[in-house]
């Protein structure tokens, strides 16, 4: 076993499969209101807490809301989006469940607190995750380490002795520099940048191949 204490997956593209329903719901709501897509943007925005996409799409991709209403519409539309229940990755509860038998376990997400909520009783994690942290509780998104280090702290575990599992380029950046050892899930809609990429422990094929890659870890 790894000689590690505690392992913090992130939720969105490792979990649930949700990234192309973010693009998709905020291309719509920027459309809606007078902006105009960029390039740049979708990679921009991935692992932005909920103030600072809010605000990216005001004040760079010109949406003619506050900053306040175009997260309250994303929202909003995401939320129906997971009325049903969330967009579940093959293998993501029994990975956490799996996990959770050897570790404890934490979520640190972009996502809002509504849709982790959605998420753990969903799923009937609720009971498994032992600390769930939103990047809005925190001082800034990914790729800073606030949403790792807080939910390391919340675990009462340094986050030099933890794993996070994760998928895009800001959130392995996040995770690095949180100290963390990093498995990676390269997402298939949006891969992350190859030099990040290169710095993870491993490189995975899907959630579901994490507690055995966890076990093969040196220690």
């Amino acid at each position: 076993m790894a000689d590690l204490a505690a392992v913090v997956f992130d939720l969105d593209g490792v979990l649930v499969d949700s990234e192309q329903v973010w693009d998709a719901v905020r291309r719509q709501v920027v459309a809606e209101h007078g902006g105009a897509w960029t390039e740049e943007a979708t990679a921009a925005m991935l692992g932005m807490s909920t103030p600072e996409w809010a605000r990216y799409l005001v004040d760079v991709l010109g949406a003619r809301l506050d900053p306040g209403a175009a997260a309250k519409l994303v929202i909003g539309r995401m939320a129906d989006r997971y009325a049903e229940g969330p967009p579940l990755l093959p293998d993501a509860v029994d990975a956490v469940r799996a996990v959770a038998e050897d570790y404890p376990v934490a979520i640190a997400t972009s996502s809002p607190p509504v849709l982790i909520r959605s998420f753990l009783d969903g799923t009937g994690l609720a009971g498994v995750v032992r600390a769930a942290v939103s990047s809005e509780e925190v001082g800034a998104g990914k790729p800073a380490p606030d949403v790792y280090l807080e939910a390391t702290g919340r675990l009462g575990v340094p986050a030099a002795d933890c794993a996070a599992v994760e998928d895009s380029t800001n959130g392995l950046r996040a995770a690095l520099a949180a100290g963390m050892t990093v498995l990676a899930v390269p997402n298939p809609h949006f891969p992350p940048d190859e030099d990040v990429l290169a710095r993870a422990a491993a490189v995975l094929g899907g959630v579901g191949e994490v507690p055995a890659a966890l076990r093969s870890l040196p220690g």
